[in-house]
């Protein structure tokens, strides 16, 4: 089931008796003086990237592209614990830029340090997606859809979308919603498109292989990950899933990860919970390869610790099932193959996705630089 309330809630700064086109304390929004406010000296408007090597989709190519402005309100919500029930939990919390927006944990973490049952996966890259799924078992058909569940989530981020509007409204976000969309209302829609614009900017590329590949650097890589490159692209024939620039099909398979032989059941249905369809069961979404060094734990749930032992998995076949893809079949690769698509896969680390959190938001009670 898609997370997308069934109204557009609307809250606007004369419903708590705030002037249009101020932030807390009369700040003028227009102000670019010594007198505007921290929160944005510390966060001015930048550039929307450019595409690094490898990505030769542009942002500038979207039906409707990230601005400059759009993309600071999202930077903004994106990283601010307030949206949460608590105060404690963000978007940031799960997805970690230094973890290329994924998470070192099996599961993720919300409010009142509840577990969840997967982890959170990357979303780096995912500005373009020729079938538009999103989450392990697709349930969102865009950013913005998956930007919105979280929110509500009693076990995530455990807020109501009406409180969220009012919360930002109460610190002074309606002025950076005017700069964006024209006007000063808050709404459910405007948070996921920001958010959305956020996570469409970050962007991997320029990796080893990247250069290797597109020959700007023969000796960007060692023999072994050219060695790991025929093998992922021949015999092992990963490419059948693991395709695109982005190296997924943004479709869902069964490996048999969760299967359980004694109740003869799997732990988590995946696909089948949003489809119903009985091929589905056990199957989930793709992950995409970039940076994947930097998503351990792997799987939906965090099972499998190592790269390595993620290509065993699939030398082996995955695990029995009545469900298994049949895509997957046993590879037949030596321990040195193994170790050569490990390497290939580290040789897809890239650049130009990092971030670190704001300082300030929009009503941080901190004195203004003078």
């Amino acid at each position: 089931m898609k997370h997308r309330t069934t109204c557009t809630v609307v809250i606007t700064l004369a419903a708590i008796g705030m002037l249009a086109g101020c932030a807390p304390g009369g700040e003028e929004l227009s102000a670019r003086s010594a007198s505007a406010p921290v929160w944005e000296t510390d966060n001015p408007i930048l550039p929307v990237p450019t595409s690094p090597l490898g990505i030769d989709f542009r942002l500038t190519d979207l039906p409707d592209p990230p601005t400059p402005a759009s993309v600071r309100l999202g930077r903004w919500l994106f990283y601010d614990k307030r949206l949460s029930a608590d105060g404690t939990i963000a978007c940031a919390s799960c997805h970690r830029p230094e973890h290329a927006f994924s998470e070192p944990t099996p599961v993720s973490t919300g409010i009142r340090g509840q577990k969840g049952g997967r982890k959170a996966p990357s979303f780096v890259n995912q500005a373009w997606t020729a079938v538009p799924y999103f989450f392990w078992d697709g349930r969102a058909q865009s950013l913005e859809d998956q930007a919105l569940g979280p929110m509500a989530n009693p076990i995530e981020m455990g807020n109501t979308h009406v409180a969220i509007l009012q919360t930002l409204t109460a610190n002074g976000y309606a002025p950076y919603f005017r700069q964006v969309f024209g006007a000063y209302e808050i709404t459910n829609e405007r948070v996921a498109k920001a958010i959305a614009d956020y996570e469409r900017t970050r962007l991997s590329g320029n990796s080893p292989w990247d250069r290797w590949k597109r020959g700007r650097d023969g000796s960007a890589v060692a023999d072994v990950v050219k060695q790991g490159d025929a093998l992922f692209f021949g015999k092992a024939d990963c490419s059948r899933c693991h395709l695109g620039q982005n190296f997924t099909d943004s479709a869902f398979h069964n490996l048999g990860v969760g299967w359980d032989s004694r109740t003869r059941r799997f732990k988590d249905a995946g696909r089948f919970a949003v489809t119903k369809a009985d091929h589905d069961r056990g199957a989930f979404k793709t992950p995409a390869l970039r940076d994947v060094t930097l998503h351990a734990p792997y799987m939906h749930d965090g099972s499998v610790p190592t790269l390595r032992a993620v290509v065993e998995l699939y030398n082996k076949g995955g695990i029995p099932n009545p469900h298994l893809d049949r895509k997957i079949r046993p590879l037949r690769l030596t321990g040195d193959e193994i170790d050569a698509l490990v390497k290939f896969m580290e040789a897809l680390e890239g650049e130009g996705y990092l971030d670190k959190p704001p300082n300030t938001f929009p009503g941080t009670r901190t004195e203004r630089r003078r």
